[in-house]
């Protein structure tokens, strides 16, 4: 059958953890015994694969329908050429969406989620049942798209690294990092286990967790019992970041009084590296796809200069 446009659809699928452990044990069998061996129920792998490979070929069968369908892994997303034409279909949980908008340009996504009673999915608002409407209504330019503000690192060696959620700067491992800071007119060294800079999709994420335990650890010191925690969460398009600064070390060579604070247009930051190895930028969490931060490596982070474009 003959697709009803030219249009070319890419569905962005993922590897289940099943398949992971067969990558790593080689076969089933062999991955079935090392999970069991650890008192783990295996079938709970074997029903997250099974529901996941359902969707992907309901997903298939309805584009194929709709236009040029190509499949894309995720591991060759840093690789991919995106036409920008493209609609971009992400089939996975709300990391696998925000792992792709990064690598795009303008490009519409829309987010299906392949398994409701599993994952509750902010970024996934649609089902693999929704696709025969909506994608027509996004090929049509008829259905309305959610922008969302994303954070750029760029090095003085040209390279640049783009976060949907939050950048990371800081050590490969466990240890402190070692850097001087700049935003607006001021600046300090730190020794600290790192930074992070989020965006307003990323604000009930990571930096949610860094706000929660440093007030929580400031009334068990202070004695003074919080009512509530204050609402770390702001809206996907505001055109400014958050930075916080994880464990900021005092000494003698080192200050920890710029911890927290706001990265815009009219306060931007610089971060220039003191460590002679093992320094790195990475975003969203994917850790495997990083920039080197080391001694010399200046750092300027700030709002992108493209934006995310998801289908609601």
């Amino acid at each position: 059958m003959q697709p009803a446009t030219d249009q070319r659809l890419i569905l962005v699928v993922r590897t289940t953890r099943l398949g992971e452990l067969i990558a790593r044990f080689n076969t089933e069998a062999q991955a079935r015994f090392y999970v069991e061996h650890l008192g783990a129920d295996f079938s709970d792998y074997q029903r997250e694969d099974a529901t996941y490979r359902e969707a992907v070929a309901q997903a298939q069968e309805v584009l194929n329908r709709l236009g040029r369908t190509h499949v894309l892994r995720r591991e060759f997303l840093p690789n991919y050429l995106f036409g920008p034409n493209d609609t971009v279909v992400v089939l996975g949980q709300d990391g696998l969406v925000a792992n792709t908008v990064k690598y795009l340009h303008g490009q519409a996504v829309l987010g299906v989620n392949p398994d409701p009673r599993r994952w509750d999915g902010v970024l996934l608002p649609f089902q693999v049942a929704n696709l025969e409407q909506v994608v027509p209504e996004v090929l049509a330019r008829r259905r309305p798209t959610r922008l969302v503000t994303m954070a750029q690192a760029t090095l003085n060696n040209g390279q640049v690294l783009y976060a949907v959620n939050d950048l990371f700067i800081g050590p490969k491992s466990h240890g402190s990092a070692r850097y001087s800071i700049r935003v607006g007119g001021r600046e300090e060294v730190h020794s600290s286990s790192g930074i992070i800079v989020s965006t307003g999709l990323g604000s009930t994420g990571w930096y949610k967790s860094i706000i929660t335990g440093t007030l929580q650890i400031a009334s068990s010191l202070t004695g003074q019992t919080l009512s509530s925690l204050p609402n770390t969460a702001f809206p996907w398009d505001t055109p400014s970041l958050r930075f916080s600064v994880r464990e900021p070390f005092p000494s003698r060579t080192s200050a920890a009084t710029i911890v927290h604070g706001q990265v815009d247009a009219k306060t931007p930051m610089a971060l220039t590296s003191l460590m002679a190895e093992n320094g790195v930028i990475f975003s969203d969490g994917i850790e495997r796809d990083f920039l080197e931060f080391n001694s010399g490596t200046v750092a300027k982070i700030g709002v992108a200069d493209k934006a995310g474009h998801l289908v609601v």
